[in-house]
């Protein structure tokens, strides 16, 4: 008798949750938020995507359900930025929701609870954590960049020459980059000693 009756809540709850899972359905069709990697696994995002105060909240069906809590977790990839406390506080909220539904379809209700709830249940995580990590990034990223560029930025080498090459340039009056300003002007007293004025002789 009692194999029956186990039987016979096992067919229910998988009625339950094959209705449940037809009106959930119905209800988030189109809204990308929602997504159901399975008949008994199901995923609602909140708060702006890649922002710190944001998460992907997971419940996920037994065969007892809704006559057995489901699991309610933050387990996704997604939620790696989450701290601990924060996580800590929004499963428990979401866990004392159940309570109150044991025996009935909840997996609507209870990401409606988190819906309306948002600001209170992310409370405990930072908003400027992602801020910081961008930052972190932005640095090394630079850093990585500098440390690049200084290897391409060589000194540059003169070109070497023998002594009479050297003799030459320096009897031209220098090589160019060592002349100073004016080094080819004329000597204007000393040319008009040579030369004489106009009004001479």
């Amino acid at each position: 008798l009692i194999h029956f009756i186990q039987r016979y809540i096992m067919g229910e709850n998988a009625e339950l949750q094959e209705e449940e899972l037809e009106v959930l359905k119905s209800i988030y069709d189109g809204d990308e938020c929602y997504s159901n990697q399975s008949a008994t696994r199901h995923q609602y995002k909140y708060g702006e995507d890649g922002k710190s105060r944001s998460f992907i909240l997971e419940i996920v069906w037994n065969e007892e359900y809704p006559n057995q809590a489901p699991d309610v977790n933050l387990e996704a990839f997604y939620n790696k930025h989450l701290i601990a406390e924060a996580k800590e506080h929004i499963i428990k909220a979401v866990n004392e929701e159940v309570e109150q539904y044991l025996g009935m379809s909840m997996t609507y209700s209870l990401f409606e609870y988190v819906k309306e709830n948002f600001d209170t249940l992310i409370e405990p995580q930072p908003e400027v954590i992602s801020v910081v990590i961008d930052k972190i990034e932005k640095t090394k990223i630079t850093d990585d960049n500098e440390e690049e560029g200084a290897e391409k930025v060589r000194p540059v080498k003169k070109e070497q020459m023998t002594k009479a090459q050297k003799r030459r340039m320096w009897d031209k009056g220098g090589a160019e980059d060592d002349r100073s300003r004016g080094w080819d002007w004329v000597d204007v007293v000393k040319h008009l000693h040579q030369t004489g004025g106009k009004d001479d002789g």
